[in-house]
């Protein structure tokens, strides 16, 4: 995917600090309006850091899933049925190796479990870096927040290198097909413009199984083909997606 050139926009001096710190790890410039030849914009306001295109503006905002993380609600997504470890419920450690904005992840944390989330993009990790330590200021966010811990490394290489054998791997990996799909919410579309589709669906797979996990946990399309051709041990369906178990 070519490289997409990204600035970061301060209209609020107050934020010049973080601005600056950001611009030297992206080697990117900061500028004070929008005329800038960069199609997309990171910036610094109230919602925290957000990437920007256009009318379009992408952060995360893990207060609005609130809801779904109340136990009552929590034990009916999908996600933590087909994540649950039999005869184990403490101590758990999962392993998001391909985090995104990290949704999954605080699901994953809501239940109980440690979440180490991978992401090689480096302005993917600082959205996600910033709502993480926004949700902290969230009375009830906090814990759960705190046991998101963000890594900026390619998963397919850190699962191959791990001193630790996680319980659960999540994958959810953007292939090609997926981003042309009209379905999008329009906010991704975004994201869809720095992420690199899947290719290598194989070898992310492979390395999930070499870190040993009791159990990998593929997202896909409700009838999408099983990941790299694998077919899993069971699989939980929902209305549009389904998640492929792997023991």
């Amino acid at each position: 995917m070519e490289e997409k050139l990204v600035s970061i926009i301060v209209k609020d001096n107050s934020y010049m600090e973080k601005a600056k710190k950001l611009a030297e790890k992206l080697n990117s410039k900061i500028i004070t309006d929008n005329n800038s030849e960069s199609n997309l914009l990171l910036q610094f306001d109230e919602d925290g850091l957000s990437l920007v295109s256009g009318n379009m503006k992408l952060h995360q905002d893990f207060t609005k899933i609130i809801r779904r993380i109340k136990q009552s609600n929590l034990e009916k997504e999908l996600l933590i049925h087909a994540s649950k470890i039999k005869g184990k419920k403490q101590d758990l450690v999962a392993l998001d190796a391909t985090a995104g904005m990290g949704e999954d992840s605080m699901l994953l944390s809501a239940y109980g479990f440690k979440v180490n989330l991978y992401e090689k993009n480096p302005i993917i990790v600082e959205l996600l870096k910033d709502a993480i330590e926004r949700a902290k200021q969230i009375p009830e966010l906090k814990e759960i927040a705190s046991r998101m811990n963000v890594y900026e490394e390619d998963s397919i290489i850190a699962m191959q290198n791990l001193d630790y054998e996680p319980d659960v791997i999540l994958l959810d990996p953007m292939f090609p097909e997926r981003t042309k799909s009209a379905l999008i919410k329009k906010k991704f579309q975004i994201l869809h413009q720095i992420e690199t589709p899947c290719t290598n669906e194989k070898e992310l797979l492979d390395s999930a199984i070499k870190a040993k996990p009791k159990k990998i946990v593929i997202k896909r399309p409700l009838k999408g083909e099983f990941l790299a051709g694998v077919k899993p041990s069971y699989s939980i369906k929902g209305n549009s997606i389904r998640y492929d178990c792997i023991i």
